[in-house]
């Protein structure tokens, strides 16, 4: 495989588009257990400068503060401005669109982000609170948007940013949030922005972002108390660039190629996993210092250290980032400060809103909050979407105000049909292969007659073309955007057919979904028993 080139998958790719489904999700399925996506060596290089650029522009924003002292000491980056301009930076490089949700490993190929280049564009498409607020993004939306990053350089520049550079942070974020989800959504709100409101309104904001620190780890490994993340270190460790032993990948797998359900082993990773995700927070927390504390940033740095090796689909590899720095600043370099000493008692009921509440909601009633809201990283449970075109009618989403072209076309530039065909493809085996995707063989035949006249297009593409910004969230692909879209584009009845599929609740061994015809509406909704889905393969028995 060059540079350049994905690693083929194991089958004439063009031949295996034509095959009956049954077939099709096999084939595909065995070839990501042992290549992944087959992402080419030349894309790891560029996510690798991507964060290397995002720490020099870190750099350059902490030289405007000289009371953080030489650049050539260790110790500035210990300085509380530090820390507070790395909050505020990667506000800024994630509602820019150049984090999470850029380039190849989101489905975004040319151009490689959406983000600013949808949120500064009257016309495109936005997914408001309130119906009322509308569909398209208006000159107000980008005024809005454009303060917003005007304000974040203020701070980013300011010697020493206070209350004045922060205050309005901590507004226009949730402001743009009602006006537009994704925005709010994209600025990875639950830990970011509430710091910065930390920042603003507490006295003791060091208690406030550990607390924030803490709630990110804990509802983490909550989160996987459930049976769904033992396939997520077989899709995850199966597309890592640093596992590619081809005995070590079919050792994730129970009897590769005819058993694609997680081995043992993979269980076991799994539950480590889980119990440093506990582990981190509950050492963390009750260590001030010495041996206690050096134990959790041990620990901390092995569970991030895999994370990030792995080099997950959505490539949240900045954010994994400023959670190590920020472990090493708040509980290393404040490890006397307990989470106790706020100082407010609004800030506080606020931290019990958003760490507490809503992580809680989020899992006990999944369709009701965002999957990064409640916290649920890396669960592999979450809502997801499938848009199913009938032969070519998704060109009627070049009726759209947008910049991300169909998603083959954007290939097109890079390679020839059947590599690009091959790639889209391994995108079907990502969402089989987890748990909640083994749904989809029992309900692809509810939503359409004949799957082969119908091109799949995962919820998480359609909601990067369509939006500009993705990063595994359901909820931004369901109804609201699928009304929207149809608003706009006025598909006919049987052009495009979707399904929709939610969390599982914490406690109840059942996913919820939906199916909905774009111009007729909702088809059939019910559940199905997860338990079920465990004793599946990736693909059907049977045709």
């Amino acid at each position: 495989m060059g540079l350049l080139a994905p690693a083929p998958p194991p089958y004439d790719a063009l031949e295996w588009a034509a095959k009956p489904f049954r077939e099709k999700s096999q084939m595909v399925c065995r070839a990501w257990a042992m290549q992944g996506y087959g992402t080419p060596l030349a894309v790891y290089f560029v996510y690798a400068l991507k964060v290397a650029l995002y720490i020099a522009a870190w750099i350059a924003f902490c030289s405007f503060s000289p009371g953080l002292g030489s650049f050539t000491s260790i110790g500035w980056w210990m300085h509380p401005v530090a820390f507070q301009k790395a909050i505020v930076w990667s506000i800024a490089f994630e509602v820019l669109g150049l984090g999470c949700g850029s380039g190849p490993l989101t489905g975004r190929y040319f151009p490689p982000l959406g983000g600013c280049l949808y949120f500064l564009r009257p016309g495109t498409t936005k997914l408001p609170l309130f119906e009322a607020l509308g569909r398209q993004r208006t000159l107000a939306d980008v005024i809005g948007y454009a303060a917003l990053l005007g304000c974040l350089g203020w701070a980013l520049v300011h010697p020493a940013p206070q209350f004045a550079q922060f205050l309005p942070i901590a507004i226009l974020v949730p402001l743009l949030g009602i006006l537009d989800k994704t925005i709010f959504l994209a600025a990875r709100a639950e830990h970011y922005w509430v710091t910065v409101v930390c920042f603003a309104f507490a006295p003791n904001w060091i208690a406030g972002a550990k607390a924030v620190q803490l709630a990110l780890w804990f509802w983490a490994g909550f989160s996987k108390l459930n049976h769904h993340f033992p396939a997520v270190v077989c899709v995850m460790t199966s597309n890592s660039p640093f596992t590619r032993l081809p005995w070590l990948r079919r050792a994730l797998y129970r009897d590769y190629p005819n058993d694609l359900r997680p081995s043992t082993l993979a269980t076991m990773m799994g539950h480590t996993g889980t119990a440093l995700e506990f582990g981190v927070p509950l050492v963390l927390l009750f260590a001030s210092g010495g041996t206690p504390t050096t134990v959790g940033l041990v620990m901390m740095l092995v569970l991030h250290i895999f994370i990030t090796s792995n080099v997950p689909m959505g490539v949240p590899i900045e954010w994994n980032f400023l959670v190590v720095y920020g472990a090493f600043f708040l509980f290393g370099a404040h490890a006397d400060v307990s989470v106790l000493e706020l100082g407010s008692l609004p800030v506080g009921a606020f931290l019990l809103v958003m760490l507490v509440v809503i992580p809680l909601l989020g899992n006990v009633a999944p369709h009701t909050v965002s999957f990064l809201l409640a916290m649920r990283y890396y669960a592999g449970n979450w809502a997801y979407g499938i848009w199913l075109f009938r032969d070519q009618s998704y060109d009627k989403l070049e009726r759209l105000t947008k910049t991300s072209a169909w998603i083959y076309d954007q290939l097109a530039r890079f390679y020839d049909r059947k590599t690009s065909v091959g790639l889209v493809g391994k995108v079907i085996a990502f969402r089989l292969m987890h748990l909640h995707g083994r749904a989809l063989q029992l309900l692809l035949p509810k939503a359409v007659d004949r799957l082969e006249d119908y091109e799949w297009v995962d919820g998480e593409i359609a909601a990067g073309l369509v939006l500009g910004w993705n990063f595994g969230d359901g909820h931004l692909h369901d109804e609201q955007l699928l009304h929207s879209v149809q608003a706009q584009c006025g598909f006919s009845e049987g052009e495009l057919r979707c399904i929709f599929v939610e969390a599982q609740p914490f406690g109840r061994p059942a996913l919820a979904y939906r199916i909905h015809d774009a111009a007729t509406g909702e088809l059939e909704r019910g559940s199905i028993d997860v338990n079920e889905l465990r004793r599946l393969q990736p693909w059907p028995d049977r045709s």
